[in-house]
């Protein structure tokens, strides 16, 4: 026997799984009094965020709430999202499923029922929609309505109605709040599940470990430049991969959560006037939101403010007048199977004395691998070898590591191709730069990428495809300033037929989200392969000069 072995095994002294649940705890026990959740009026310490969280986490235990049991939820930013991202896995090794706000029915009752939700927890914000998903879904969860105190008196519209069996408040505060909680069986053991839309209509389910969330909110630690007490502003929305894994990162340094509903100017310049905000993040368009505000909604930044950016790269020009507002950009690049964000644009100080258009070619790169992220590369999916660092030769950009999900919730075949070869297959192409800094150039995937959120192609092509004018249909992206990217419908119709921009918009709305739905319509011969098959490069271009027109 190996001597480094004979004697030396593992045992609980000297080995316990990891898991970011432990950070908050030890935040509670170091930092009872600090601010832990900012939320309109109230002020939530550490020690009653703690609370709080073990108080969720009996709550559902006592409603037969176990491991590997689904606990779904419907929630904005707000307090009872932080307290889910500890308290269910707490529940006896429970696994949180995060809805996107923006989904309609037909894609919640697709999930509810592939998760196999077991408990159902709702803003009234979102009754409606949730409501309509119950009657689609085979699912029959538990409900649980969260009616906020804090829901904005100038709100777009109204509370709905209460769906649910239990108020939320209610179901907290009969919860024990010196509930031990679990800790995971196995550092391996799922802790959330998250889709994502892939290429196909229906969404995948990635599922991430305790592991692997533990490490990311170290790694956003240091590379989300998160100094100690940050005051961190919720923009980004927190289903969005369990808010790029911050949801846990802000723990580390005992940050505090400052809450924030809808995404607009004046509320985040407030947030960061008032409350000190330091850090927060999100997709392009927030940055875009924050630029165009009117000068009565924007505030004097009292520090530097650092903006963790990823999706499309920021424009040299918007880079440029978010320095001049106060803000650090920090570029990251992600997906949802990597726990979000786990390349960094890693900034030379050398580069600060290049030109301005210089400084934005270089932070226009996604960068280098995250601390924890074993390997990152860009290879020839056929050959599975690394093309030349020349920053011209393209090939897949592929992950290896502890940041990589453990794979798609029933569905191997998905699991085996995304990991064939060692590697997890990004679909993104991409160079590889000389000094080892990666950029895309291109998504292999037919993704649209707007305000953050990933729009399937195929789906929006379905929906079209319904449309009884429609004879053959294709959908690409196209730059738009606000959102980053757009669907573009290119269709043909059938002989005889006559349809209109807007009644075919006006009937994918009928069928999906709204954020989903093509802006333009461009009615034309699609290209086409010898084959039959249509040349989405081709759109492409055609798709630029929609923009222009």
């Amino acid at each position: 026997m190996d001597k480094y072995e004979d004697g030396l095994g593992r045992r609980a002294a000297n080995h316990q799984p990891m898991t970011p649940v432990s950070y908050l705890e030890r935040s509670a026990r170091t930092y009872p009094d600090h601010p832990a959740v900012i939320h309109g009026r109230l002020r939530i310490s550490y020690a009653a965020l703690w609370q709080d969280c073990r108080r969720l986490a009996s709550a559902l235990v006592g409603q037969g709430v176990g491991r590997g049991d689904t606990v779904t939820v419907m929630l904005s930013n707000t307090p009872p999202m932080v307290q889910a991202h500890y308290g269910v896995p707490m529940a006896n090794g429970a696994v949180l499923h995060s809805l996107n706000t923006r989904s309609d029915a037909a894609t919640i009752a697709f999930q509810l029922d592939h998760a196999e939700t077991k408990v159902l927890i709702v803003d009234r914000e979102f009754s409606a929609v949730v409501s309509q998903a119950l009657d689609m879904a085979k699912a029959r969860p538990l409900i649980i309505d969260f009616d906020d105190s804090e829901f904005p008196d100038d709100a777009p519209h109204p509370k709905g109605p209460a769906i649910g069996t239990l108020d939320y408040a209610g179901f907290l505060a009969g919860g024990d709040p010196d509930f031990p909680g679990a800790v995971p069986q196995d550092e391996w053991d799922a802790i959330a599940l998250n889709y994502t839309s892939g290429t196909t209509g229906n969404p995948k389910g990635v599922v991430c470990h305790h592991r692997g969330a533990a490490l990311m909110a170290l790694n956003n630690t240091i590379h989300g430049e998160l100094g100690k007490h940050p005051v961190y502003l919720w923009t980004l929305p927190m289903f969005h991969c369990n808010g790029w894994s911050f949801s846990w990162s802000i723990a580390v340094q005992a940050g505090t959560h400052v809450c924030l509903r809808w995404v607009r100017a004046d509320a985040i310049y407030a947030a960061i006037a008032d409350h000190g905000v330091t850090h927060l993040c999100g997709a392009p368009i927030v940055m875009s939101t924050l630029l165009n505000a009117p000068a009565s909604e924007r505030r004097a930044l009292p520090h530097r403010v650092t903006f963790n950016t990823a999706a499309a790269p920021p424009p040299e020009a918007v880079l440029q007048a978010m320095k001049e507002q106060g803000f650090h950009v920090n570029h990251l690049y992600g997906l949802t199977e990597t726990y979000g964000p786990t390349v960094a644009n890693e900034w030379h100080n050398a580069w600060d004395s290049l030109a301005p258009a210089d400084q934005a070619i270089r932070k226009a790169r996604q960068g280098i691998r995250y601390l924890s992220l074993s390997d990152l590369a860009v290879l020839d999916p056929e050959t599975m070898q690394p093309v030349p660092a020349d920053g011209e030769t393209l090939g897949e950009v592929m992950f290896r590591g502890n940041l990589v999900m453990k794979g798609y919730l029933k569905n191997p075949k998905a699991t085996e191709d995304a990991f064939a070869g060692g590697w997890f297959h990004s679909g993104d192409l991409g160079v590889m730069h000389a000094d080892g800094y990666v950029q895309l150039k291109d998504r292999s995937k037919d993704i649209i990428i707007s305000g953050g959120e990933n729009i399937s192609s195929i789906e929006v092509e379905d929906a079209l495809y319904r449309h009884p004018a429609i004879a053959l249909c294709a959908v690409v992206a196209m730059a738009d300033a606000k959102w980053g990217e757009r669907p573009c419908a290119f269709v043909e119709l059938r002989p005889g037929q006559i349809a209109t921009e807007a009644a075919i918009i006006a009937h994918c709305r009928t069928m999906m989200a709204a954020y989903k739905c093509p802006d333009r319509v461009v009615f034309t011969d699609l290209p086409k392969t010898s084959t039959g098959k249509i040349q989405k490069f081709v759109l492409r271009a055609l798709a630029t000069e929609a923009v222009k027109a």
